[in-house]
């Protein structure tokens, strides 16, 4: 892959420089219906199409749709159906390829009911098709706003669905619901101002008659959230924000997670934070992957990106709340219930982004507990107590660890992980019988460098670089950890750094992806790899799978990624058994 000097020119330049399309920002409307009307191009969806919330809570045993774009409330990832297994995936073979017309990076993880599958782009259209044949009924183009900021690429990774709509966020801070039958618009929310940095990439979640959705923007010093919006009008219900206006500093935390040393100046921070206590308007703290749902106890779980500005510290004294942690908060009124920092004052930009499971794991007394894990980009899986945050346990490093924790310097320090992770965004997967979650890695060595920036209003605000070390070897690892000792099972070491998402199903299978366009099925015990097939352009997106009368398919998509730069593309694959 091409070597950028250095790894924030590539991870935000490229989706900022034909992305920051900077024009002044309307006034914020609660309700904007002048999109409601506008129809999607193609015929209607030749069905009914409707969810039912009793749908949504039972999709972890759903074995015919894949309803949410993590599979489930959990977010497991775990697909129920065995058609497809160890001793046959050997013989998968493509079903359909669908092409899109946009040709750039795709993380999309598709949405299928009742046969009938929806797939998003970058730049937010929409694509319903027919899920066993790749029919194309309908596709959608959000028109967008004269202002787009956002880091990364311009990325969406799915809709969600509800009722008889569906629901995305656009790039241009909006969102959207949509007739799920024929594209049509039913109405627009304006969530953020994109002019201070916001945008939308993630998937959101529907509940309850809500629709919930987190912010990008850490990287332009926004005030990052999670907001709940009404699902048949998108009034807004509520809003946590990520950064606490008050008490928002006062632990001064000296190890991380692990019990390390942060080697932080705490007594000047103190000083710095007696003169400006301001600062929590623009400390960042995105949530980039969608909550996952404990109905039983009414939670959403999330976890919280980087502060801003990413290396400057010195503009954001403290631990810097919620920024680089796991939250939960009350599903109907987001009130506060717990929270877990992973890295206070972090000045590395190794945030948590990998979406949050639910599942069960040993306590430390041996007596299985409902717990709440992430994958983090330092290398770890996180396991916590699910009613108390609780940090039961830390897996061992799935990636090399050097220098943790040594401050960036002017010159530059070097530092493992690099500011890509350990885990990305990539969601993980768990086998609940084999113990085991499964998590997509990247090894990039990389020297942190830092320098004096102030706010600078809504544009990129990083206070240094991120510099790839040309001379030094980047690779991925795919690795298996058992979920109540920590261990690692197994791993497979790949030639380029992972980046997109794990599936694993019922048949004892795990599937990945990788950039160099192949996609991947391994023995979920063992990790032996079963079968492979090359895609054509980058496979960074998390597979999912689902069946048609009776046929099991398991799709993902291949469109490449910008923040890596691997080869792009405009594809979903759809595979299946002879």
């Amino acid at each position: 892959m091409n070597r950028m000097p250095s790894f924030k020119a590539r991870r935000l330049s490229l989706a900022i420089g034909s992305a920051l399309a900077v024009a002044a920002a309307g006034a914020l409307a609660q309700a904007e219906i002048s999109g409601q009307g506008a129809m999607a191009s193609g015929s209607p969806v030749p069905k009914a199409v409707s969810v039912s919330q009793g749908q949504l809570d039972a999709a972890g045993n759903d074995s015919v749709n894949n309803l949410l774009s993590n599979l489930n409330y959990a977010q497991t990832r775990y697909y129920p159906g065995t058609q497809i297994n160890t001793k046959n995936v050997d013989k998968l073979r493509p079903a359909f390829l669908f092409q899109t017309e946009v040709l750039e990076s795709m993380e999309t993880a598709p949405i299928v009911v009742d046969g009938i599958m929806y797939i998003t782009t970058s730049y937010n259209h929409i694509y319903a098709l027919d899920a066993a044949t790749g029919k194309e009924f309908w596709h959608y183009k959000h028109k967008q706003g004269p202002v787009m900021t956002y880091c990364c690429g311009p990325n969406n990774r799915g809709v969600a669905i509800m009722g008889d709509r569906l629901y995305m966020g656009t790039l241009d801070a909006k969102l959207v619901s949509l007739d799920a039958k024929t594209g049509k618009v039913l109405w627009s929310t304006q969530i953020a101002d994109p002019e201070a940095g916001y945008s939308e990439t993630m998937a959101p979640v529907a509940v309850n008659g809500k629709i919930l959705i987190g912010t990008n923007g850490g990287e332009y010093g926004i005030r990052g959230f999670v907001k709940a919006y009404d699902a048949n009008d998108g009034k807004l219900l509520w809003t946590f924000d990520t950064v606490p206006a008050q008490g928002h500093e006062g632990t001064w935390a000296v190890n991380d997670a692990t019990n390390r040393n942060l080697h932080r100046d705490i007594a000047a921070e103190k000083a710095q934070l007696a003169k400006d206590g301001d600062f929590y308007k623009t400390l960042g703290g995105g949530v980039w992957m969608a909550p996952a749902i404990d109905k039983e106890s009414n939670t959403a779980f999330f976890v919280v990106g980087n502060p801003s500005p990413d290396l400057y510290g010195a503009e954001r004294p403290g631990d810097n709340l919620y920024t680089d942690s796991i939250v939960a908060v009350d599903l109907n009124t987001g009130a506060y219930k717990w929270h877990y920092q992973y890295v206070p004052h972090d000045v590395w930009d190794l945030d948590a982004v990998s979406p949050v499971i639910l599942t069960e794991a040993a306590g430390k007394d041996g007596k299985m507990r409902k717990v709440a894990i992430h994958g983090g980009k330092t290398g770890h899986v996180y396991v916590h107590d699910r009613a108390t945050g609780e940090l039961i346990r830390f897996s061992e490093a799935m990636v090399p660890q050097e220098n943790m924790w040594v401050l960036p310097t002017k010159d530059g320090a070097r530092m493992l992980p690099g500011a890509n992770g350990g885990v990305e965004w990539s969601p993980m997967a768990i086998n609940p019988k084999l113990r085991l979650a499964y998590a997509a890695n990247l090894h990039q060595p990389m020297t942190y460098h830092v320098e004096e920036a102030k706010y600078p209003g809504g544009k990129l605000w990083l206070g240094g670089a991120f510099k790839v070390i040309a001379a030094e070897k980047q690779w991925g690892r795919l690795a298996a950890v058992n979920l109540d000792t920590g261990k690692m099972a197994w791993k497979f070491d790949t030639d380029q750094p992972l980046i997109g998402g794990v599936l694993a199903t019922a048949g004892d299978l795990v599937f990945n992806g990788e950039g160099n366009g192949l996609f991947r099925a391994f023995d979920a015990a063992s990790g032996a790899k079963l079968w492979e097939y090359q895609c054509g352009a980058g496979v960074n997106a998390p597979a999912v799978s689902y069946s048609v009368g009776g046929k099991q398919f398991v799709a993902v998509a291949a469109g490449g990624n910008t923040q890596l730069d691997f080869k792009r593309g405009n594809s979903v694959l759809v595979f299946s058994l002879p």
